[in-house]
């Protein structure tokens, strides 16, 4: 039994083995990564038609690069565990809030692995704002939304091959791998990296080791009452 198969108990099990190939096959039939990849061809495209390079096009991929982790850890903290909520008598409970809570109950539902589609309705203007009116020019701009578009493909991708039944080969996918499994079958109260292996975890302390941590009975229930 290798050490991959000896955490199946806190990391799921396999049901089938899985190529790249056939991962992909699958993956590319969601709308999600499309709606990524077309903010990305017409981001690069106003790139290129603005032309010329500064200083500060290299300075902006760095930050992103460096920010993102931090980004994913935020949005899966505050957003998608969100507690549903009334405020002055209107509930508060955002589409990714319960996709969210339906993700955790169904870790395999495919559909569920994926950013909902409607969420680009808001997500890709708010984006496309900062591209506009947060750079001293346009072509910093497209360059953030360039690499924005970049970093969510791969938050995507990685995200879904995790939920798979794809074996990870390399020991940086499968730090990847092992670390949001965790999250999903023994502990919802951390881990809360996707894409990286646990970077923002690691320096926000919500990164424990495996064996100190009670499996959670809520890890497929999120916010339900945990048994006293």
């Amino acid at each position: 039994m290798t050490a991959l198969d000896s955490e199946e108990t806190i990391t799921g099990q396999r049901r089938t083995s899985l190529t790249l190939r056939q991962a992909f096959a699958v993956f590319r039939r969601y709308p999600s990564p499309w709606l990524l990849i077309a903010m990305l061809v017409v981001a690069t495209a106003t790139r290129i038609a603005i032309g010329g390079i500064s200083w500060g096009d290299p300075v902006v991929v760095l930050v992103a690069l460096a920010a993102f982790p931090f980004f994913e850890w935020v949005v899966h903290v505050v957003i998608l565990h969100w507690r549903p909520r009334t405020i002055a008598g209107v509930r508060i409970d955002p589409l990714l809030s319960r996709k969210h809570r339906e993700h955790h109950a169904d870790p395999r539902d495919v559909p569920l692995i994926f950013i909902p589609w409607k969420s680009y309705f808001w997500m890709v203007p708010s984006y496309a704002a900062i591209g506009l009116f947060a750079f001293p020019d346009r072509a910093l701009g497209m360059t953030y939304l360039m690499v924005i578009a970049l970093l969510g493909i791969n938050y995507e991708w990685v995200h879904y091959l995790v939920h798979t039944d794809y074996r990870p080969k390399s020991p940086f996918y499968r730090a990847i791998w092992r670390h949001h499994r965790l999250h999903h079958y023994k502990n919802e109260h951390y881990w809360f990296g996707v894409s990286t292996a646990g970077v923002s975890d690691t320096v926000l302390h919500t990164a424990p080791a495996a064996s100190d941590v009670r499996t959670s009975p809520t890890v497929r229930a999120l916010h339900a009452r945990e048994a006293s």
